[in-house]
């Protein structure tokens, strides 16, 4: 549990934030501007505390800001941060959606402002579309919706295209369905387009950079062992359809955190894709074929209609008021499990060529299996709440002042993110978000 600034950099003791072969990605949404404040005042602290080492002292008050401006252009990650498919899909939205989009588009104008080059400042999510239910097509469709709302909130904020389109990232998932195989090929080809054509984006904005995950949906606790194979064949079509980053499921994550031995195993499985398997020497080995092609043109055609779908609706803000999309994703997944639970969609070892003598995992088969379900003991949260504690009255004195401060900046129109660098290092996770909640009101789904 991260819940204050001192967490985080213990969280990082050790990790130099700075160095150019580290990047942090932090999955976090509802408080996330909250969380990324907390981590980049980790990473200035960490270099503050290396110039003491180096000179002996303690850096001045001048030196300290040259520090912040050096960190702050060098460090290097992506926070998920993505408001609008939190209330499509995943559902950890806290605070109002009007006011999760300020929260975004002063995260986005500190970054303009203070030249932060090298971190993502939104993951434009499909991953948890899919996971919700949504079919490859619908989690392209919404997602590339969503990232082109971001475009257009942060332009109508006076941003320039391309100050901030490279600050954009993607995050799709990838299942056993044919669409993705090109998933990856059909939102570059869109995205570019809409950059270059709509928005006068310059080649650095047109480029759709990605990171794509092997499905967790497609992990059964049934026949377990055979989720590897299809992890594997899921990473083998994010690889040849050029994905920029690759995370490879472990396969007991159909019933648990994955073990050390699980997560060897998975990394494995992208290792061996890249390092020993021929075909992908050779890069987008496919590219040309019929296949690829023609399903290319057929996934970006249903996209786009998709697009006049939501269009018609008023756009994504306005479909989601009438929860176009919750109502998309949920018929998509109930009609995925119909197809499951009758054979049409054929699981291996679920619901054909079932195993009668296959141990099922349960509490009460626990032991036949080299694994654990993990949950924190008492002593871990109690430790959480000591330290919570002792936070709290640290800073009593300074935090109610700083509280009343983001308050106003907030009231004011102010640049929120930026104020937030101030009061992470008096107040926690919980006593922000509730100062917060006064000035930009809690989540409350339309019904």
């Amino acid at each position: 549990s991260i819940f204050t600034v001192d967490e985080m950099s213990q969280l990082f003791d050790g990790f130099d934030l700075v160095d150019r072969n580290t990047s942090v990605s932090m999955t976090i949404n509802g408080p996330a501007p909250i969380i990324l404040a907390m981590f980049f005042n980790a990473a200035v602290r960490q270099q503050e505390t290396v110039f003491e080492k180096e000179n002996g002292r303690p850096p001045l008050p001048e030196e300290i800001l040259e520090i912040k401006e050096k960190t702050l252009s060098t460090v290097r990650g992506t926070v998920q941060a993505d408001i609008l498919k939190e209330d499509q899909a995943q559902n950890t939205c806290i605070f109002s959606t009007d006011f999760s989009l300020k929260l975004m588009g002063d995260v986005q104008q500190f970054y303009i402002d203070n030249d932060v080059r090298n971190h993502y400042s939104v993951s434009i999510s499909g991953y948890h579309i899919a996971e919700a239910g949504a079919n490859p097509i619908s989690q392209l469709a919404f997602t590339l919706a969503n990232g082109l709302t971001y475009v257009e909130y942060y332009r109508a904020r006076g941003m320039d295209i391309d100050d901030f389109a490279p600050n954009l990232s993607f995050f799709f998932s990838n299942g056993m369905d044919p669409e993705y195989t090109v998933i990856s090929r059909v939102a570059r080809r869109i995205w570019a387009i809409a950059m270059r054509d709509l928005y006068g984006g310059n080649e650095r904005s047109q480029k759709c950079k990605m990171h794509i995950q092997t499905s967790g949906r497609s992990l059964h606790a049934q026949e377990i062992d055979f989720n590897d194979i299809r992890t594997t064949l899921q990473a083998l079509l994010a690889i040849q359809d050029n994905a920029n980053s690759l995370h490879t499921n472990a396969y007991d994550e159909a019933i648990t955190t994955p073990t050390p031995d699980s997560v060897r195993r998975a990394l494995a499985i992208q290792m061996i894709n890249n390092r020993e398997f021929g075909w992908n020497k050779c890069e987008n080995p496919m590219q040309g074929s019929f296949l690829i092609e023609e399903l290319t043109d057929m996934v970006e055609e249903a996209v786009l209609q998709e697009f006049e779908r939501i269009s018609e609706r008023g756009g994504v803000l306005g479909s989601m008021e009438m929860m176009y999309q919750r109502s998309k994703i949920q018929d998509e997944s109930m009609h995925y499990e119909h197809l499951k639970h009758s054979g049409e969609l054929p699981i291996i070892g679920v619901n054909t060529f079932e195993n009668p003598d296959a141990v099922a995992y349960d509490e009460s088969s626990a032991d036949d299996f080299d694994m654990e379900l993990t949950r924190a003991t008492p002593e871990e949260k109690q430790g959480c709440l000591d330290r919570l504690e002792s936070f709290h009255k640290q800073h009593e004195k300074s935090a109610p002042a700083a509280l009343a401060k983001l308050q106003e900046v907030a009231r004011n129109g102010g640049n929120v993110f930026a104020e937030l660098m101030e009061t992470v290092k008096v107040a926690s996770l919980g006593q922000i978000t509730e100062a917060l909640f006064e000035v930009g009101g809690q989540y409350r789904r339309n019904m």
